[in-house]
């Protein structure tokens, strides 16, 4: 079976997020760590997941929010060649970041390379932290299909979206499985 990765975002995905879900619901799920949820650093996240990938070549990158930027900056790393596919969910604008958690994130530029594994993103469009045309923006600079979610928020906890089957769905259709739901 192939390994899911699942990236958060800021302040990772706390008890009741889709993502924590996930990791107790789903065999041969691991969780992408970092030292410091609320201060998250480029390079040692991206070392961390780059570990990962050593550990669980193959596997399915399920990214949220700052994750999901994570996930991008492996375009052009040798790790990036472990990856089978990614579900991106409500990436964020760095921008808006900023202006939401001042001085919290030290990510560095956008990501702007194409991503060398298939990529879904999965975007609403009245998402806080990322305007939805620049979601297709994003989408179209990574070479991800999109799939508009509609008025879903920033599809986390607060809006609504606890155990997110579609989600399952949407992952399982760039691993070729069948989804566990």
């Amino acid at each position: 079976m192939t390994a899911t990765l699942i990236v958060p975002g800021l302040n990772g995905s706390g008890e009741g997020h889709w993502q924590d879900i996930w990791l107790k619901e789903q065999p041969e799920t691991h969780l992408v760590n970092q030292h410091d949820w609320r201060h998250p650093d480029l390079s040692e996240w991206l070392g961390a997941l780059e570990h990962e990938l050593i550990a669980h070549p193959g596997a399915l990158l399920v990214a949220h929010s700052l994750g999901a930027l994570l996930a991008a900056h492996l375009a052009g790393r040798p790790a990036a060649d472990h990856v089978a596919g990614a579900l991106l969910v409500a990436p964020c604008d760095l921008d808006a970041v900023e202006r939401l958690h001042p001085g919290l994130v030290s990510f560095g530029e956008f990501p702007t390379k194409p991503l060398p594994f298939p990529s879904i993103l999965a975007a609403s469009s009245n998402d806080p932290y990322l305007p939805h045309a620049q979601a297709h923006r994003m989408a179209a600079t990574w070479g991800s299909g999109l799939i508009d979610m509609g008025d879903a928020g920033h599809i986390n906890i607060a809006s609504g979206h606890g155990r997110w089957t579609d989600g399952y769905l949407l992952a399982a259709s760039l691993g070729g499985e069948r989804p566990r739901i």
